[in-house]
């Protein structure tokens, strides 16, 4: 049974950091390209970072360059997302997704709020 859990997400003020993990079960994990999106209520989703099977190529979003680093770790079927310098408008439900082919596994998500 594939799984896919977020976590690490929570309140932050301006200024500071998040990290969040996906861990991946059910599924061979290294031979997927991982990704970060986040969505906020009444936008769409945005598609964040990606990390290709080995983690040697990333690609960001405008938004998030110099800023957010995803990395993974295929020993632990776990990718992550560092946010730093986070601003008020990386308030979001932030969700990862694994993709190879056709085949696409989405988590539930995990809230990360950036407030005084």
């Amino acid at each position: 049974q594939v799984q896919i859990v977020e976590s690490g997400g929570g309140l932050v003020q301006p200024g500071g950091s998040l990290r969040l993990s996906c861990a991946a079960s059910g599924f061979t994990f290294s031979i997927y390209l991982m990704s970060w999106y986040r969505q906020a209520p009444g936008k769409e989703r945005e598609l964040v970072a990606t990390i290709t099977k080995t983690g040697e190529t990333t690609t960001y979003a405008d938004s998030v360059k110099g800023r957010f680093t995803i990395s993974r770790d295929n020993a632990k079927n776990t990718v992550y997302l560092q946010m730093n310098s986070l601003k008020a408008g990386d308030t979001c439900g932030y969700c990862c997704r694994a993709s190879r082919g056709v085949r696409n596994y989405w988590g539930q998500g995990s809230q990360g709020t950036v407030a005084s």
